[in-house]
């Protein structure tokens, strides 16, 4: 089973080792084409803060700690009596 992985994996790379010789040379040109700095990205919008991601978690953790007291109490309450026939 183990050769099989490596069968596939020494294929895989010897299929596409002419793809990263030719990416590398397009690397190349482009090093030497471009005299201009490249330009730095623009700043992201922030995703929020610690505090906000703590804060959200004590939220979901008492949610959680509620939905699950609530129902172990439902399954704690005494089944009600079947009727009689």
């Amino acid at each position: 089973m183990i050769n099989k992985y490596v069968a596939m994996g020494l294929g895989a790379f010897i299929a596409l080792a002419p793809f990263a010789a030719v990416a590398q040379e397009q690397v190349a040109q482009a090093d030497t084409t471009t005299a201009a700095p490249m330009a730095t990205p623009a700043p992201h919008a922030t995703r929020g803060s610690h505090r906000r991601h703590t804060r959200r978690q004590a939220r979901t953790a008492a949610h959680h700690a509620r939905a699950s007291a609530h129902h172990m109490h439902s399954m704690h309450k005494a089944p009600a009596e079947a009727p009689k026939s």
